[in-house]
């Protein structure tokens, strides 16, 4: 499953793991994705949103 926010579509960025001796390996940072059940398009529905959408009220939780 795509680690992508519903709302703002924020997915994964990409770097390195540095080590002390300087070895570079691939990593990724995944944004903080919570299941929340929202109102999108005056329906309620299971969604995957970051935790930023949800701090400033970009998602309407339903009851």
């Amino acid at each position: 499953m795509a680690a992508n926010c519903d709302i703002c579509g924020k997915g994964p960025t990409f770097g390195n793991n540095v080590s002390h001796a300087h070895n570079k390996t691939k990593r990724r940072w995944n944004p903080n994705l919570q299941a929340v059940r929202a109102i999108k398009n005056g329906q309620v529905k299971k969604i995957r949103a970051c935790s930023r959408c949800i701090r400033s009220g970009a998602v309407v939780k339903a009851a």
